[in-house]
C-alpha cells in the first residue's frame, strides 16, 4: 500500500508545475522518499511539517509491534529529518523530542496549530441548543469530544464518572465516532456509569454550540503519551472559554501547554480518583472555572489565532525559499552513509 502511494505521489508530482518549495506533512513517512527525490530534481527546499512523531507514537500505543517494521519506519523517520531543509513542529515538546534524536535545533521551527477564534468563542449556556437537544439544561456538563483511540484511554473518564454519581447535577458527555462509542458503552454498563451520555460526532456548524454547552472540557491521554502527540482540542477548548481538566502525563507536551495557558488544571493520567476530584473542585467553585476559562481565551487569542500561524508559515516559507538550497543529492548520499 505504501509503495503504491509513493509511486502515485511521484507520478502526480511530475505532472504538475515546478514548485518553489515542497511542503510535506507527516503522518505518512513513506512520502518523504519522493519528496526528497523531487527536491533534488527541482532543486527546491523541502519543509517537513510534523503533526505527530512517527513511528514512536504508533509503537508506544501498540499499533506497530513487528521489529522489522519498526526498524524500517525508524529509518524513514531519520531519512525524513535528514533530507528536509527545515522542520516545522506543533509544540515545544516535539522540539525536545527531535533534538534528542540528533536533529539540529536551528533546523526546527515551532508553529502551533490554530483555532478559528472568531467562530470558536465564548457563548452563553442559557438557551444553548445542544443542551436543550440532549436534556442537559441545569446540569454541570463535563465534555470530551474528539478522537477515541489508543492514546486516550477514555475508560479513565468512565471510571471517574462512577465516582461522582452521588452528585446528580454532574453529567459526562462523550462525543466521538460511533464504532468507538460501542466499546465505551460496554464500559459504562460494566461500571454502571449512568451519568455518561455517548453521542455521535456533531455537524461542524454545531461545534460552537456544543463546546459552549460544557462547564468543563476534558483532554485525556495515557501515561506513555509524553512528547509525540499534541491534542488539537486544547486550542479549541481554550478558544471557547471553557476550563480544561487535562488527565495527561505531567511532563508531557499537553500538560506543558495547559499549564502555560493558565486555562486549566493538570492531573495525573489514568487515575480516575484524581480526575473526579478535579471535576468536583470546579463544580463546587464555579468562579474558579470562569477565571480559568477567561484566562484560556486570552491565551488562545494571543497564541492560537489562525492569522498568527499563517503569518509565521508565510515568513518561514519566504525564509527558506530565499536561502541557497542544499544539494539534495548530497543529502541523500550522506544519509546512505549513516
Amino acid at each position: 500500500m505504501y509503495s503504491s502511494f509513493v509511486v502515485t505521489s511521484l507520478i502526480q508530482a511530475f505532472q504538475g508545475w515546478r514548485p518553489d518549495v515542497i511542503l510535506l506533512t507527516v503522518p505518512s513517512l513513506p512520502v518523504s522518499v519522493p519528496a526528497a527525490l523531487l527536491g533534488w530534481l527541482y532543486n527546491c527546499p523541502v519543509l517537513l511539517n510534523l503533526q505527530d512523531i512517527l513511528p514512536e507514537a504508533a509503537v508506544q500505543v501498540g499499533l506497530i509491534r513487528n521489529k522489522l517494521a519498526i526498524r524500517i519506519f525508524e529509518a524513514l523517520e531519520k531519512f525524513a529529518y535528514h533530507t528536509a531543509h527545515r522542520i516545522s513542529v506543533i509544540s515545544e515538546g516535539f522540539v525536545d523530542n527531535l533534538v534528542s534524536k540528533g536533529v539540529p535545533k536551528d533546523k526546527i521551527t515551532c508553529i502551533p496549530n490554530w483555532a478559528n477564534v472568531n467562530v470558536i468563542r465564548p457563548l452563553p449556556k442559557e438557551g444553548n441548543s445542544f443542551r436543550t437537544a440532549y436534556h442537559l439544561d441545569g446540569k454541570f456538563v463535563v465534555l470530551y469530544s474528539g478522537n477515541i483511540a489508543l492514546t486516550q484511554g477514555l475508560e479513565t473518564v468512565v471510571k471517574a464518572a462512577t465516582l461522582v454519581r452521588h452528585i446528580p447535577e454532574i453529567v459526562f458527555v462523550i462525543v466521538g465516532e460511533s464504532k468507538a462509542l460501542q466499546q465505551l458503552q460496554q464500559d459504562c454498563q460494566t461500571c454502571k456509569a449512568s451519568n455518561v451520555k455517548l453521542l455521535p460526532f456533531q455537524p461542524r456548524e454545531k461545534l460552537p454550540e456544543m463546546l459552549a454547552a460544557a462547564d468543563i472540557g476534558l483532554v485525556v491521554q495515557k501515561r506513555n503519551v509524553v512528547s509525540f502527540n499534541m491534542p488539537s482540542k486544547i486550542q479549541v477548548l481554550l478558544a471557547c472559554g471553557r476550563p480544561i481538566i487535562a488527565s495527561v502525563p505531567l511532563n508531557g507536551t499537553a500538560a506543558r501547554v495547559v499549564r502555560k495557558s493558565g486555562g486549566g488544571v493538570v492531573v495525573p493520567p489514568q487515575q480516575p480518583q484524581a480526575l473526579a476530584s478535579a471535576i468536583v473542585e470546579l463544580y463546587e467553585n464555579p468562579e474558579q472555572g470562569v477565571s480559568l476559562g477567561q484566562q484560556g481565551r486570552k491565551f488562545a487569542l494571543k497564541h492560537f489565532a489562525y492569522q498568527n500561524a499563517l503569518n509565521r508559515y508565510e515568513a518561514l516559507l519566504t525564509q527558506i525559499t530565499k536561502k541557497p538550497n542544499h544539494n539534495s543529492l548530497i543529502e541523500l548520499q550522506q544519509f546512505s552513509d549513516l
